[in-house]
C-alpha cells in the first residue's frame, strides 16, 4: 500500500479531527500510526478494518488500489506531489499540486478531495503569508455543500478564515469566526486537537482585539487540556495561556507559561512551530520589558529557526521588529530607528496592525532621539493603523506614547 494509503489514511484522519494518538488508542501507538501515514509500515487486514471503522469510512476507501481506480492517474500525482512538497516544507510547489489536485478532482466529481486539496492550497497560502489568497480559499471551502454534511470541515475552515483575517488586522472578523469555530469543536469535534486549535485562534484574536478578560477566561478552558494530551499540544496551550498572561501584565505567569511550552514543544518535530514560539516569547518578554538574557536567545532561536524553515514575508517582518525593540530597550535607538525605517514600507504591504505595530515602536525610537515632530507623526500613523485594525487597546497604547512624547518635549524644552 505505502506512500498512497499513508496519503490516503492522514487525510480522513484530519477529516475526523483526530490526532495520531487519538485514532489509534487501545490499537497501536501513535508512532504506530505516523509510520502508517509515511509509508514505513502496511496495516494488516484487521488493523485496515478498525481504522475504517474509526473513521467511518469503507475499508475500500483507504485501499490505494481502489482509489487509483477510481481517480485519474494524474490526479494521484498531482497529490502525492503536493504532500511531498509539503513535507519538504516548499510551500508555493505544494500549493501549485494541490491546485492542480483539486481542479483534476472536481472535475471528475470527487467533492471530497476537491475539499482536501484546496484546504491543502490555503493552508500553504497562510504558511506564505498570502493571507488574502487563504481568506479567498477558505471562503471557497465554507461555500461547498459537502461542509453543510460535515462541521467537522466547517470547523477547519472557519479556523483558517479566522487565521487570516487575523493576520491581515480584521480583527472583528478573526474573533467571529473564530466563535463559530470554537462552537463548532464543542458541539462535533471527535479530538481535544480541534477543540484546542479553534481556543487557540479565538483567545489570539481576542487579545489582539483587548478582550482581555474573555481572552483570559478561554485559556482556564484551554488549561483543561494539557494534562493527557501529547507534549505538542500542551506546549501550543502553554504558549496560548503565556501570550494572555503577558498581555494582561502578569509577567511571572506569562514567563511560568511559556517555560514550560519550551520544554514541551519539540524543534525536532516541528521546526517551524519552534520558530513561531521564540518569536512570540521574544516578543512578549520584550513588551514586559524584560531585557535580559533569556529574551535574546528566544530571539536568537527564532532568526536561527526561520533560516533553515524560511517563513512568511510577515515572520520575517516580525522577528526583525523585535529584533529592532531588543536594540531600543537595550540602549542603541539610533541602529533601531535605521532599522524601522527600512521595516515601515514593508509593513504596510502586510496589513493594518503589522504597520501599526511598526509605526508604534518606530513614534517611540523617534522620541528618544527627540526627533519630536516625526515622532508624533509615526505614533498618530500608529494610531490610525490600529484604529482601521480595530485594535482599540493599542490605539489607546499611541495616545498615551504620543501624551508621554509631547511632555518629555516641554520638560526638555522648559
Amino acid at each position: 500500500m505505502g506512500v498512497r494509503f499513508g496519503a490516503r489514511l492522514q487525510s480522513k484522519r484530519m477529516e475526523r479531527g483526530l490526532s495520531q494518538a487519538e485514532l489509534g488508542r487501545n490499537l497501536c501507538s501513535a508512532v504506530y500510526i505516523s509510520m502508517l501515514e509515511s509509508g514505513l509500515r502496511e496495516p494488516t487486514p484487521g488493523v485496515l478494518a478498525e481504522l475504517a471503522d474509526r473513521l467511518k469510512v469503507a475499508p475500500s476507501d483507504l485501499d490505494p488500489l481502489q482509489e487509483a481506480r477510481a481517480h485519474d492517474a494524474e490526479f494521484v500525482l498531482a497529490e502525492l506531489s503536493a504532500r511531498d512538497a509539503w513535507d519538504g516544507r516548499d510551500y508555493a510547489r505544494s500549493a501549485s499540486h494541490a491546485e492542480a489536485a483539486a481542479q483534476l478532482a472536481l472535475a471528475s466529481g470527487h467533492h471530497s478531495d476537491w475539499w482536501n486539496m484546496t484546504y491543502m492550497q490555503a493552508e500553504c497560502a497562510l504558511k506564505l503569508g498570502d493571507l488574502a489568497e487563504c481568506q479567498r480559499l477558505a471562503d471557497q471551502l465554507l461555500g461547498h455543500p459537502i461542509v453543510a454534511e460535515s462541521p467537522s470541515l466547517a470547523g477547519r475552515a472557519q479556523q483558517l478564515l479566522a487565521a487570516s483575517c487575523h493576520g491581515l488586522g480584521q480583527l472583528d472578523a478573526a474573533v467571529e469566526r473564530a466563535r463559530e469555530a470554537v462552537a463548532l469543536a464543542e458541539r462535533h469535534a471527535h479530538s481535544s486537537t480541534t477543540h484546542v486549535s479553534a481556543l487557540n485562534v479565538l483567545v489570539a484574536a481576542l487579545a489582539d482585539r483587548g478582550h482581555l478578560d474573555e481572552a483570559w477566561e478561554h485559556c482556564r478552558h484551554l488549561a483543561s487540556f494539557v494534562e493527557g494530551t501529547s507534549p505538542q499540544l500542551a506546549g501550543q496551550v502553554e504558549w496560548a495561556i503565556g501570550n494572555v498572561a503577558f498581555m494582561r501584565s502578569d509577567c511571572e505567569e506569562g514567563v511560568d507559561r511559556h517555560e514550560r511550552a519550551a520544554a514541551l514543544l519539540s524543534p525536532a518535530q516541528d521546526l517551524g512551530l519552534w520558530a513561531q514560539f521564540n518569536k512570540a516569547t521574544a516578543a512578549a518578554r520584550l513588551a514586559a520589558g524584560r531585557v535580559e538574557p533569556a529574551t535574546l536567545a528566544a530571539l536568537e532561536r527564532a532568526e536561527m529557526s526561520l533560516e533553515i524553515v524560511g517563513g512568511s514575508p510577515r515572520d520575517h517582518l516580525d522577528v526583525a521588529l523585535i529584533r529592532a525593540q531588543w536594540l531600543y530597550l537595550s540602549g542603541d535607538p539610533a541602529a533601531a530607528a535605521e532599522r524601522l525605517e527600512d521595516l515601515a514600507p514593508e509593513a504596510l504591504d502586510l496589513g493594518s496592525y503589522p504597520a501599526g505595530e511598526v509605526a508604534l515602536l518606530y513614534g517611540r525610537t523617534l522620541g528618544t532621539l527627540r526627533r519630536t515632530s516625526d515622532a508624533l507623526e509615526q505614533l498618530d500613523a500608529a494610531r490610525q493603523h490600529f484604529a482601521d485594525a480595530g485594535a482599540w487597546n493599542r490605539v489607546n497604547e499611541c495616545i498615551s506614547a504620543a501624551v508621554e512624547t509631547r511632555t518629555s518635549f516641554r520638560t526638555s524644552s522648559g
